[in-house]
């Protein structure tokens, strides 16, 4: 901030300098008018002028070309026209070049004063604190989410009505799996910024998967408000396909995730909600071909959270169970989606879970689990999700479960391949 005041001062020099250049230039100014003055003969030419009109006067009037009274308003119109000649002449005195300094300084110490009042009034060095307060940790060798959490929540003392920092806080919350902060951080952004479909599609969003995704009455308000606002929100319509999804109504799923790829222009999320409708079409053909008298090739799967871990993430935290071919040169063969909530929890894999036809558990005799936890909720992996692994694992029909126990913090994005 230091600098931003001392910039600005810098700017006003110019305005400044141009404030004192009149009382640089005034000596010369009055020293020409004063020269001019003393050049002009103008009086002493409307003086000759009625001398010598006078003078034709009297020598008519002794011709006797005119009588007295005739010259005398004659005499009297020539004096009234050399005064009104005379009075458009009249000057007043020059003032001292010096005169009225005084008021340069005083205008000057007004125009900071007042370019300094508007600027902290209508100008965005609130932004610019919030700009420099995220710099100074992205650049700390310690900085960290948390860090960047605390330094903002100070800020939001000094800065209530920013929107700005209410938008920066949201997703640190939600992607710190804290779920209630988000919301009213996201809230206090809606009440500065109005009930814009964007906003409230988010914060039906969050509340959605707070309530381990239940459309409950408060969530479902919310998506009424921003379809009748926006009957094309993406995000509304993504939500609304995970609930149809997790209920499977797996037609109603891909039609909401077809309109919200119309609508997103995040390649990522769109590309995300692609694979989900590969996955209810698979379901769907599953569904229609599947024998129930034939058990399908699968894997069993016992997930627990370490204790260690229990109160670092959030019960609504996403929690992606993963299988993939040994060698890790396919797509994931099958995926199940859950909430730490529903921990510890027992699943199967099988083909109904693939992404995409292409790749499917029975075509694999082993296959290698992952399990991760998504503060997020993104199925990219991200530094600090949590995850736990096991290796090869049979592919059969019938099995035992095996447990896979989330132990490890993901360090670098790349730890692990997904």
């Amino acid at each position: 901030m230091p600098l931003l005041w001392l910039a600005l001062a810098v700017l006003l020099l110019p305005a400044l300098w141009l404030l004192v250049l009149p009382l640089r230039r005034a000596s010369a100014l009055a020293k020409a008018q004063r020269g001019y003055e003393e050049a002009d003969r103008s009086v002493e030419q409307n003086l000759a002028i009625y001398r010598r009109r006078l003078a034709s006067l009297e020598a008519a009037r002794a011709r006797g070309e005119i009588d007295e009274t005739r010259f005398a308003e004659d005499r009297l119109e020539l004096e009234r026209s050399l005064l009104e000649d005379t009075e458009t002449l009249a000057k007043r005195p020059l003032k001292a070049a010096g005169a009225g300094r005084l008021m340069v300084p005083i205008t000057m110490v007004a125009v900071a004063v007042a370019a300094f009042v508007w600027y902290g009034q209508q100008g965005a060095s609130g932004d610019l604190a919030l700009y420099a307060l995220q710099q100074e940790v992205r650049q700390d060798p310690q900085g960290s989410p948390a860090m960047m959490i605390e330094r903002l929540e100070d800020e939001a003392f000094r800065q209530p009505d920013n929107p700005n920092l209410w938008a920066s806080l949201f997703p640190l919350y939600r992607d710190n799996g804290q779920a209630a902060e988000a919301i009213d951080a996201l809230e206090r952004l809606i009440a500065l910024e109005g009930r814009e479909p964007a906003l409230l599609a988010q914060l039906a969003q969050i509340q959605f998967f707070a309530a381990n995704r239940t459309l409950t009455g408060e969530v479902q308000a919310l998506v009424d408000e921003t379809l009748g606002k926006d009957p094309r929100e993406p995000t509304i319509l993504g939500m609304l396909g995970i609930e149809a999804f997790d209920h499977g109504r797996y037609e109603t799923a891909i039609d909401y995730w077809r309109r919200a790829v119309a609508g997103f222009n995040n390649p990522a999320a769109a590309e995300s909600l692609r694979q989900g409708i590969a996955v209810a079409q698979a379901r769907l053909g599953r569904e229609a071909e599947r024998d129930p008298a034939v058990d399908e090739p699968g894997i069993s799967v016992r997930v627990r959270l370490d204790e260690r871990f229990a109160e670092r993430v959030g019960r609504e935290a996403s929690v992606f169970v993963v299988a993939r071919d040994v060698a890790g040169e396919r797509p994931p063969l099958a995926i199940v989606r859950a909430t730490v909530g529903e921990l510890p929890l027992t699943v199967r894999l099988d083909d109904g879970d693939a992404m995409s036809p292409m790749a499917r558990l029975s075509q694999v005799e082993e296959a290698r689990l992952v399990v991760r936890v998504s503060p997020s909720g993104q199925a990219e992996p991200r530094p600090g999700d949590l995850v736990g692994e096991h290796p090869a694992v049979p592919v059969a029909a019938e099995s035992e479960p095996v447990e896979v126990i989330i132990d490890r913090v993901i360090e670098i994005r790349n730890e692990i391949d997904e």
